[in-house]
């Protein structure tokens, strides 16, 4: 029998607000099968994932540059124009946080974001107040689907996994968090995650 659950942890990108490396290369690239080409080509991902991480941009940069070097401007686009791969705010979601909120529940935030850019946005989203703690992967060097994240934080908000709800678009992490013992929604969109929520007896207000 599951735990009641008394703290909901929530994702960021793709769950809160709207993120894709492709909004940034938009300018760059006639259509979005070139931009696909050119982030598979150098490996995209994998090479965010350490700024996430707690790389530092800079050092990413210069490292990539260095394998790309005919890449070298448009991989130093992705420092200098970041703030425009994140397009909108999922207001819906943004609204059940809300509702959660007022009506008693403990909020957390466990993002794998740079610390560098996340610190650039923080204050732009006045929705994250709402939350009692924000774990952000880049300060403790640690990222999803890393068992280590899920341990962390954890500790950080002072509960046991099978009492905490974690929301994530992401199935490695939905699926890593769950193999630990946390309950869990795989979201994919927000009329999906308010039905989820209601079938657990989690409302708002």
């Amino acid at each position: 029998m599951a735990h009641p659950i008394t703290a909901i942890i929530f994702d960021f990108g793709n769950v809160l607000v709207k993120w894709d490396a492709r909004n940034l290369y938009k300018r760059f690239f006639p259509d979005l099968r070139a931009v696909d080409s050119f982030l598979e080509e150098i490996r995209f991902q994998e090479w965010n994932a350490l700024q996430d991480a707690g790389r530092p941009f800079r050092e990413g940069i210069a490292e990539l540059s260095k394998q790309f070097p005919q890449y070298a401007k448009l991989i130093e686009a992705y420092d200098t124009h970041w703030e425009e791969s994140i397009s909108d705010t999922i207001i819906e979601t943004v609204q059940i946080v809300q509702s959660l909120k007022k009506a008693g529940w403990n909020l957390y935030l466990l993002s794998n974001f740079s610390v560098e850019k996340f610190g650039l946005i923080q204050m732009r989203y006045k929705f994250l107040q709402c939350f009692d703690d924000l774990i952000i992967s880049g300060e403790h060097k640690l990222v999803k689907p890393d068992p280590a994240i899920f341990e962390l934080t954890l500790g950080k908000i002072d509960r046991k996994a099978g009492e905490c709800l974690f929301i994530d678009d992401s199935l490695p992490n939905i699926e890593a968090a769950r193999k630990i013992g946390l309950q869990v929604i795989h979201y994919h969109d927000p009329m999906q995650l308010s039905k989820a929520l209601k079938n657990l007896s989690i409302n708002g207000k």
